[in-house]
């Protein structure tokens, strides 16, 4: 157990209005030296929903929510919001933080997995943060992956049945889920061997069928990619794996990767995959991201209590789990190509 006397809500961050587009892409792509002109190729799928991103809006709806259940949990402490790459930037929060005398925060991200990006870049950026801020900064400490959390878990079986409920239903129905792809070299940094993103997503996609009693066939692919073609990253992208299924009537594409609504969701996967999937002839449902009044919130603050209560862990898995405080943890190698996601 630790004394904490503040909980941070760590999130992607994203743009807000089209005049944001530009300077949130610098600001995620910062000293990769990608010119502008490549940005902004990426820039025309945020122009397609007004150059809102729906990540900040989400991260304000959850925090209320989150301090409902933390009361249940009776963890009665302040809720932060920080963002790495948009406004409200995580070392403005960190330094509000200093100002109000937190001195040790217990931080969530919105990220449930292991990797160098949904991991270890979090845990730079608030160490970067509290550089920044200098002596007065609290100590921040992050939960652990969840991506195996009974609540994770049941927050996208709603979607799913939905989703199965709005196409036609037959014995070559497939359920798809879909993570962001990263490269081959962050894979092999991504967690103990056996337990390293790509094992930590197909657990989830396993826990998931289990869940549903689903029968049928599943597979576990990734989408949106970014950088050069000659760096190799996770295979098969979910298009060219709808494009290999020549006798699947029906598909449903649930992105357990992500909990929420992000650009990537919206234009990859209800924009390129559903056009793959329509020239195919294939029936095709995108299953929602949890509802944000469905467990999520529980979930995130039966994590805080684990750590600030000594509250018992629940997970459903079998892989490894290891602390994100300890040395190590989600390592880079030698820099490796970040990708572009919320």
């Amino acid at each position: 157990m630790q004394n904490y006397d503040a909980i941070l809500l760590l999130s992607f961050g994203g743009p807000e209005g089209p005049d944001d587009v530009l300077p949130f892409l610098r600001n995620v792509t910062r000293g990769r030296g990608i010119p502008d002109e490549r940005l902004a190729e990426v820039a025309e799928h945020y122009r397609h929903f007004n150059g809102v991103s729906p990540l900040n809006q989400w991260c304000r709806d959850l925090i209320p929510r989150l301090r409902d259940s933390l009361r249940r949990f009776d963890i009665h402490l302040p809720v932060y919001w920080g963002n790495r790459n948009w406004n409200p930037m995580l070392v403005d929060t960190v330094a509000q933080m200093a100002n109000d005398g937190v001195r040790h925060a217990l931080a969530i991200a919105t990220s449930a997995y292991g990797s160098y990006s949904s991991c270890r870049q979090y845990l730079d950026d608030i160490s970067a943060a509290r550089a920044a801020v200098g002596e007065r900064a609290p100590q921040i400490d992050k939960v652990r992956h969840f991506f195996d959390h009974p609540g994770f878990i049941e927050g996208y079986l709603p979607g799913i049945e939905k989703a199965l409920n709005s196409i036609t239903v037959d014995d070559t129905t497939r359920l798809v889920f879909t993570a962001h792809s990263i490269p081959q070299s962050m894979e092999e940094y991504s967690g103990p061997e056996g337990a390293r993103y790509s094992d930590q997503v197909t657990e989830a996609g396993q826990l998931v069928v289990d869940a549903l009693g689903w029968k049928g066939p599943w597979d576990v692919v990734w989408q949106s990619r970014s950088g050069p073609p000659s760096v190799p990253w996770l295979e098969p992208d979910v298009n060219d794996r709808l494009e290999e299924l020549d006798t699947t009537t029906s598909v449903v594409v649930c992105p357990i990767g992500f909990l929420s609504d992000h650009i990537e969701v919206l234009w990859d996967l209800d924009n390129e995959a559903a056009d793959t999937a329509r020239r195919k002839g294939i029936e095709y449902a995108r299953a929602a991201t949890p509802d944000i009044d469905g467990p999520l919130s529980d979930t995130l603050a039966e994590l805080a209590a684990e750590r600030i209560q000594g509250a018992p862990l629940r997970r459903l898995g079998k892989l490894p789990l290891w602390d994100p405080r300890e040395e190590g943890c989600c390592p880079a190698r030698q820099a490796p190509p970040r990708p572009k996601t919320e």
